[in-house]
C-alpha cells in the first residue's frame, strides 16, 4: 500500500494538508443509528471547512428489503458528492464522530463508487478536538464539484455471494456483529436473530478499538485468527452494512484490498424467510 493509498490520516497531518493552498475536501459524516441526527453535532462545531453529508439519506439508498443501508443510487449519490464539492481526482477526508463506523461507509461508498483519494481521519472529531486543532460553527457554501461515479470500485456481496462464500471450503464470510445477535440470543433491530450460516463471529471491537485501529500487523494476526487467510475470499456483513464497512477498511489496511462487503447484511439477509438463519457459537455451514 503506497503512502497516497494509506486510508487513514492523523489530525496533525490533516491540520498541515488543509493549511496548504488545495486541500482536501472534508466531509462529516456524524451519524448515530438511534439517532438524533449527526448534523445537529455539526452545526454545534466542525471542523473547518467540513461539509456534513447525511449517511441515510445521501450515502444509502432507502431502507427496505435490500437492507436498512442498502447501496445508493448513483446519479443521486453524485448529486450529493457534487453538491458537497467533492471533485474528480481531488483528496476527500471524511470523519464521523469517533467510533469510525460511519467515516467507513463513506469511504468505502466513495471508493465504490470509483474516488480512490479518500482517507478517514484516525479518531474522528474526538481526536481533532483533543489535538487542540481549530474548530468552527460556520457552514460552508462549497463549489460545486465534478466528480463523477462509476460503481463498482470495491467488491460487493450480495446474499446469494454471501451464502456461496459462507459455505466455501476456502474463504470466510466474517459476522461482526455481537456475540450474543450472532448467537441468536437477541436481536434489537432486525425481525430475526441469528447468524448466516458457515458465517464466522468476530465482533468490531476484536479489530478496532474505539475508532482507532491497530498496526497492519496485529491486524493480520487477529483477522488469521478468525480464518482469514493471505489470499482465499473473504467478506463482511454486519445488522446493515455500516459496521461491516468498517472490517472491509481493517481488512484493507491488513493487506486485504479485494475484501467484499455485504452491503445488505443481516437486515437484507432476513428479509426473505425462505434464506436459512443458524444460531449458536459453531459457524456449522
Amino acid at each position: 500500500m503506497s503512502e497516497t493509498e494509506v486510508p487513514l490520516v492523523e489530525p496533525d497531518r490533516l491540520a498541515a494538508e488543509l493549511a496548504q493552498p488545495d486541500p482536501p475536501t472534508l466531509l462529516d459524516v456524524r451519524w448515530r443509528l438511534t439517532g438524533p441526527p449527526g448534523r445537529d453535532d455539526y452545526l454545534l462545531g466542525h471542523l473547518p471547512g467540513a461539509v456534513f453529508v447525511d449517511l441515510d439519506t445521501a450515502l444509502c439508498g432507502s431502507p427496505g428489503t435490500a437492507g436498512r443501508h442498502p447501496l445508493p443510487d448513483p446519479a443521486a449519490l453524485q448529486a450529493a458528492l457534487r453538491a458537497a464539492g467533492v471533485r474528480a481526482g481531488h483528496p476527500v477526508v471524511v470523519y464521523d464522530g469517533g467510533d469510525g463506523m460511519a467515516a467507513a461507509r463513506a469511504w468505502w461508498t466513495l471508493r465504490w463508487a470509483g474516488h480512490r483519494q479518500v482517507r478517514l481521519l484516525h479518531g474522528g472529531w474526538p481526536a481533532w478536538v483533543a489535538a487542540g486543532l481549530p474548530t468552527s460553527a460556520e457552514a460552508p457554501d462549497p463549489a460545486s464539484g465534478d466528480v463523477t461515479v462509476r460503481p463498482g470500485a470495491l467488491a460487493v456481496l450480495d446474499a446469494d455471494g454471501a451464502a456461496r462464500l459462507a459455505a466455501a471450503d476456502e474463504g470466510v464470510l466474517l459476522d461482526v456483529r455481537t456475540a450474543p445477535r450472532y448467537r441468536g440470543e437477541t436481536e434489537p433491530i432486525d425481525p430475526v436473530a441469528g447468524h448466516i450460516p458457515g458465517a464466522v463471529n468476530l465482533p468490531a471491537p476484536e479489530y478496532v478499538d474505539a475508532g482507532r485501529f491497530p498496526s497492519a500487523e496485529t491486524l493480520r494476526a487477529r483477522f488469521a485468527a478468525a480464518g482469514v487467510t493471505a489470499d482465499a475470499p473473504v467478506g463482511a456483513y454486519c445488522g446493515s452494512g455500516v459496521t461491516a464497512a468498517q472490517a472491509v477498511l481493517a481488512l484493507h489496511l491488513a493487506g486485504r484490498p479485494d475484501a467484499a462487503l455485504y452491503v445488505g447484511s443481516w437486515s437484507n439477509w432476513v428479509a426473505d424467510p425462505q434464506r436459512p438463519v443458524a444460531t449458536g457459537e459453531t459457524p456449522a455451514r
